[in-house]
């Protein structure tokens, strides 16, 4: 694992010592150019290994590797050059426009005090014509859709560059149409080489994308490996507790449970 981008360690975390850890020695490696699924039910600890992904949370024990060195020796600004996150949701206290928002991706690009030149809009620019939404460049914040904010959130985290990015739920909030797109979209950034992760509830998202998968459910050990490996009717019955089947239609696995 010594040349992967980020790399977990015998990773074990919790928020009170004197409760059992919610993340219990998780072990995994994303390379670039690679998608890393993680997948498990409510509760796992899918969206707190992400707030220690971003060195927001320390381990209890084991370390987090970014780059070959221990992410807690980076700096904020260090880390976000080098991380970006989707989140599922976020409060927009002021009426930014589209365009605005995505520029704050650039902030850790920027010396303190310093406002976005030329070659940072171009770089929002790009990103917006990544995410599909160039056309609500002038549109205010609160006039967008759930799943133009998704969008947008993305187009944020693409204009930080980041080597990788970091979903969690990206299709909750989409429309069939923005699902395709937002799949077509991780293809691409996996293609230039950039390291994905994200959790996602959605079997027909992570077989249409996913190269690992990171499988966790509460009070188990955290399963990782290839997708065709781990990513099976066995585990997803096992974390999920229901009788899944993965079936093939039309070339395309798809999930499904009676």
């Amino acid at each position: 694992m010594s040349d992967a981008v980020l790399c977990f360690d015998a990773v074990t975390f919790g928020y009170r010592r004197d409760h059992p850890p919610i993340l219990r020695e998780v072990n995994f490696a994303l390379h670039a150019g690679r998608v890393l699924a993680v997948v498990g039910p409510n509760g796992a600890g899918k969206t707190t290994l992400l707030a220690i992904a971003l060195g927001w949370l320390r381990p209890w024990r084991g370390e987090v590797w970014l780059d070959g060195r221990p992410i807690r020796t980076y700096s904020r600004d260090a880390r976000g050059r080098w991380l970006a996150i989707v989140p599922q949701s976020e409060h927009t206290p002021f009426d930014y426009t589209v365009l605005e928002y995505v520029l704050m991706g650039r902030a850790p690009h920027l010396p303190p005090l310093g406002i976005p030149g030329p070659e940072d809009y171009r770089i929002a620019m790009r990103a917006l014509e990544q995410a599909g939404i160039a056309a609500l460049t002038d549109h205010a914040v609160p006039t967008l859709s759930g799943g133009e904010r998704q969008l947008m959130l993305l187009a944020r985290a693409l204009a930080q560059q980041p080597k990788v990015l970091l979903l969690d739920e990206p299709t909750a909030h989409l429309d069939l149409h923005n699902k395709a797109r937002l799949i077509e979209i991780v293809r691409a950034l996996r293609a230039q080489g950039l390291a994905v992760m994200m959790t996602n509830h959605e079997p027909e998202v992570v077989l249409a994308v996913a190269n690992d998968v990171l499988l966790m459910a509460a009070g188990q050990p955290a399963l990782f490996g290839p997708a065709g490996q781990v990513f099976t009717e066995a585990a997803l019955r096992r974390i999920y507790q229901l009788p899944i089947r993965l079936v093939e239609i039309d070339g395309r696995r798809h999930a499904i449970w009676t």
